[in-house]
């Protein structure tokens, strides 16, 4: 894993919705909250334009991040964030403290790599589907993945990945497959090509065809 994402923030004293609001508009900050590992939840403030950039890194959804809070660092994960519906505007931050001893529940983005290199795409003309963009996981802090892999190089058309077949790094678990097998869903697929094997049988019956036209013209040049 890379160093850790920090976030500067301050203690917030001004509560409520005006005050929430006020702090949007007058001094460019977002409200934030700080809470879990069995410490009182913290009102926090956080630079808006700050926050704006940390959102472009796709690290900072499954990283331990240092906040922070006026000269003092607490580690902590980003567990929701609220968007403005209309505007790129963050209106909210939870930040959720972490024990190292204590494993968290976090979703990791899944990468997809090879997938113009496999069987299924590169010699059979099969289109890649993401059912799942990000997997659930649980592990100790410190194991954390910033992401998973997902190798599509030997999948045929036709194969299906589910949770069950992704490489896990060690000490990292997915949460659905702790629920039983019937929670191993598909994680991505190669599908068969628009038009199905149609498509397929008419590409290879082409040359065969052209073949007996040439065959059919020679013979008629000969006579």
């Amino acid at each position: 894993m890379s160093d850790n994402i920090v976030i500067n923030a301050k203690v917030r004293n001004d509560l409520g919705k005006g005050a929430s609001r006020r702090l949007r508009r007058n001094a460019d900050m977002m409200p934030a909250i700080l809470y879990g590992a069995g410490s009182e939840p913290q009102s926090l403030m956080v630079a808006h334009r700050e926050m704006i950039k940390a959102v472009e890194n796709e690290a900072l959804f499954s990283s331990i991040l240092d906040i922070n809070v006026d000269g003092k660092t607490v580690q902590a994960i980003l567990k929701d964030l609220q968007r403005h519906p209309a505007r790129a505007i963050i209106m909210h931050a939870d930040f959720l403290r972490v024990d190292q001893s204590v494993k968290i529940h976090v979703n990791v983005p899944l990468h997809f790599i090879n997938e113009e290199l496999s069987p299924g795409v590169k010699m059979e003309g099969g289109r890649v589907q993401h059912n799942m963009v990000e997997v659930e996981v649980s592990c100790l802090p410190g194991k954390l993945p910033e992401y998973i892999e997902v190798d599509m190089l030997e999948s045929n058309l036709g194969d299906i990945i589910h949770i069950s077949d992704l490489n896990m790094p060690e000490g990292v678990e997915s949460v659905a497959l702790s629920h039983g097998e019937d929670h191993d869903l598909p994680v991505a697929s190669i599908a068969a090509p628009k038009g199905g094997d149609l498509d397929l049988e008419e590409a290879e019956a082409a040359p065969e065809d052209s073949d007996e036209a040439e065959d059919q013209g020679e013979g008629a040049g000969e006579e």
